[in-house]
């Protein structure tokens, strides 16, 4: 058992540590007031060639695991970026992993390079108004014509659907659900963004798609097959994002930690007393517990071993330990926790993203209690 990263790993934490740094706090905090994706972010990760960092090599990425992502994406959160600039690069780091899997070698050329080299940018277009996390009773519809399918209905909580050149969408076939990958032809798709609490920088929307022509050739693997394929990404999702949140709750902690240090108050500082110093102290010990959680789940994905719980729990013990700490940096930074210039209350409001988003902590828990202690589906 090795609880170290290796040394390449160390060096890939270093690289982004590097790059985030020409991203400082005033960046991020610009872009969560005035919106808009921040677009030079995205093209310096693509630049370095970052956004392949698990794509296969023969197709422009750096064919590495969901480990070395994973630390990838939590240097990113850590640095003060937090979910914004996370979520920029997100989809790209493993966004395309059903193409990967079960596109053609003809989609693989034409789908992955663009992807890695930044020059597309893409969407994930599964979740629907009135269906959640009930995935299998989606309604959009995509009727066969020929050599097109027609896509027709309404997605919602599509991330960077207003800058997105392609998007990975799962509709509905005569046969099933079917995954396709193809142009965000916006003469055919409507996109309304969503007046959101955090995580500016990057958009979320209701999408409509009006009559959408997708060539049978952007079809992923089968038809009816989609639900099985977008299955295969799940658990590295929820890994790369608990690596995420262990990132930002690590940096309101860093931040509480200063603040507690040279904040003076009744003449000493506030950090000395134990009211400040434990739950701080705790927020360090649930933080780093995720951690190892996230690691581990990690390391079982890249040896191609069953992870579902681990990157379950992973996700879930994340979420809360990184929603305990920006909560806790808020409060230590008193009434300063509040104002925008002191960061943190940014911090706390992405925080929710990865406590409800890709699956809430309730759906884990049922979960675990089905999948690992045997006891009957509660849903």
């Amino acid at each position: 058992m090795n609880f170290e990263l290796s040394y390449e790993q160390l060096r890939i934490r270093e690289a982004m540590e590097k790059l985030c740094a020409r991203f400082p706090d005033e960046y991020w905090l610009k872009r969560d007031r005035e919106g808009g994706f921040p677009a030079d972010f995205h093209q310096a990760c693509a630049s370095d060639g970052w956004l392949g960092i698990a794509m296969p090599e023969a197709y422009g990425g750096a064919g590495l695991g969901i480990s070395e992502a994973a630390v990838m994406m939590q240097a990113i959160a850590e640095s003060g970026a937090g979910f914004s600039g996370a979520s920029a690069v997100h989809m790209n780091i493993f966004g395309l992993n059903p193409v990967v899997l079960f596109g053609t070698e003809e989609q693989k050329k034409r789908m992955l390079p663009p992807l890695i080299d930044g020059k597309h940018r893409a969407c994930f277009a599964v979740t629907e108004p009135n269906t959640g996390l009930n995935t299998k009773k989606i309604k959009v519809k995509a009727e066969k014509r020929g050599s097109i399918y027609v896509v027709s209905g309404q997605k919602v909580w599509i991330s960077t659907a207003q800058v997105a050149e392609k998007v990975l969408l799962l509709a509905r076939t005569e046969v099933g659900l079917t995954l396709f990958y193809t142009d965000f032809d916006r003469g055919r798709i409507e996109v309304r963004e969503i007046d959101k609490m955090g995580r500016h920088a990057v958009d979320s929307n209701q999408v409509f798609f009006d009559a959408l022509p997708v060539p049978e050739a952007d079809r992923i693997g089968e038809e009816g097959k989609g639900f099985e394929y977008i299955l295969h990404g799940m658990n590295p999702e929820r890994i790369l994002i608990a690596a995420e949140l262990v990132g930002l709750g690590r940096c309101a902690l860093a931040r509480a930690a200063r603040y507690a240090r040279e904040r003076i108050v009744f003449d000493r500082p506030i950090g000395q007393n134990q009211g400040i110093q434990h739950p701080l102290a705790a927020n360090w010990m649930a933080l780093e517990a995720a951690n190892l959680m996230a690691f581990k789940a990690a390391s079982l994905y890249d040896q191609g071993k069953p992870c579902g719980a681990e990157a379950n729990a992973a996700k879930y013990l994340a979420g809360e330990a990184c929603f305990d700490a920006c909560q806790q940096a808020v409060m230590t930074h008193g009434g300063f926790g509040y104002a925008r210039e002191y960061h943190v209350e940014r911090y706390l409001r992405e925080s929710l993203v990865g406590r409800i988003a890709p699956v809430t902590p309730q759906l884990i828990l049922c979960f675990i209690a089905e999948r690992v202690l045997g006891l009957p589906k509660s849903y």
